[in-house]
């Protein structure tokens, strides 16, 4: 840091402190202003109690009959019911933290099924009418406030439904048919049903809840460059790779600039001059040739033209990327990692890992042993044991492929 604020003037830093302030202010109020803006209106209360009082009996059998007697598949599960097996174990173990997480932190209660097609269950017309007999025979959502979601994924008949409850306005479906174009469908159309359904469930809670899964406490304007960054990877990578180039490119152009510019003699206030680099060496000694041949350290050597003065200057600049590190013993940046994996961590035990340091100069060599953490189970762990007696009277969004 001493390196690149070297020949800086007092005005130079007045500039680039005011300046970076008005690009943290600008950070900080876009995101607030994203969250705000994408933040929906609630139809719900607060987190629900944990002594949930349940509503209904939990419908173990396969099949149950709807409230007009027709046939719907029956509930195994609060939050993920994968009866096409679309999803791998780990896949359903997030997507059930994540809904649980949505109904302990607001009381919504969303769902998730998977079917091989509605026709298993005596249905030849449209998912919709299937879909809110399915809502309100399971009674998804709070009885008083019906805010419950249901997602639904029929895979044989190209063919998805995210049902709302009653207690969602009309406004609602345009919000919901947006999630199911933008997130679930674009996986579906190449047949990559995991990806689709776990993008579409985390833009789901956000629709309902303002949050994504994992950002519950986060501040408002750090869940609004959430979104921002969600919609930038929703264009794909070339395109922030497109967008980041400009940036790194003006980073690269400064960080060039402040190093070239001419700066004054610390003694006779003489305009310096940068040696080139086959000059630099000679004034370098041998751990800081190393770190210029590791790539870790860059060093610029000025000297002073006035003859009767002749002073020098050695300005260090570290790596901004390196897989090297400051070596305790000799100071320079020198030291390399290696990680080997003793024992692998479980769900039920930690595991360990073994780092050895080696430096290329000093020929220090330590080494140490860390634990790696247990491999996190994300089980249910709610209290509820039925669905709230919740209803829906047709809302919501469908999607096809």
């Amino acid at each position: 840091m001493r390196g690149l604020l070297a020949g800086v003037t007092a005005r130079d830093l007045r500039i680039g402190t005011v300046a970076l302030g008005l690009v943290v202010v600008a950070f900080f109020a876009i995101g607030y202003a994203i969250g705000e803006l994408t933040s929906p209106k609630r139809i719900t209360a607060t987190s629900p109690s944990l002594e949930f009082e349940p509503a209904r009996t939990q419908a173990e059998e396969p099949d149950v009959l709807g409230r007009t007697g027709s046939r719907v598949p029956g509930w195994q599960d609060l939050y993920v019911n994968d009866y096409d097996d679309l999803l791998t174990p780990e896949a359903e173990s997030d997507l059930r933290a994540a809904l649980e997480g949505v109904w302990q932190r607001t009381g919504i209660e969303m769902t998730l099924l998977t079917i091989p097609g509605i026709d298993t269950y005596g249905h030849p017309g449209p998912i919709e009418p299937f879909a809110t007999e399915l809502f309100n025979a399971w009674g998804i959502g709070d009885a008083d406030r019906n805010d419950g979601v249901l997602i639904l994924v029929a895979r044989q008949d190209r063919a998805m439904r995210i049902e709302i409850g009653a207690g969602y306005g009309p406004e609602w479906d345009a919000v919901m048919q947006r999630v199911v174009d933008a997130a679930f469908l674009p996986a579906f159309r190449e047949d990559r049903y995991q990806d689709g359904i776990r993008d579409g469930v985390d833009e789901t809670i956000h629709a309902v809840s303002g949050s994504y899964p994992g950002e519950w406490d986060s501040p408002v304007w750090a869940q609004g460059w959430s979104w921002i960054g969600r919609r930038l990877g929703d264009l794909g990578l070339w395109l922030l790779g497109l967008l980041a180039l400009p940036v790194a490119g003006v980073a690269v152009a400064v960080r060039r600039y402040l190093r070239a510019r001419p700066r004054p003699c610390e003694r006779c206030g003489t305009l310096m001059e940068r040696a080139g680099e086959e000059a630099d060496d000679a004034h370098l000694d041998g751990g800081q040739r190393l770190e210029e041949y590791l790539r870790s350290v860059d060093y610029d050597v000025w000297h002073c033209p006035n003859q009767s003065c002749g002073h020098m200057k050695i300005i260090r600049y570290p790596s901004w990327i390196t897989s090297h590190s400051a070596c305790p013993a000799c100071g320079y940046r020198t030291l390399s990692t290696t990680a080997t994996v003793l024992t692998q961590a479980t769900r039920s035990a930690t595991g360990t890992k073994r780092l050895d340091y080696d430096c290329q100069n000093c020929g220090h060599r330590d080494s140490e042993t860390r634990t790696i953490p247990k491999i996190s189970d994300s089980g249910s762990g709610s209290s509820r044991s039925s669905f709230g007696g919740g209803s829906s009277s047709g809302g919501g969004a469908s999607g096809r492929w």
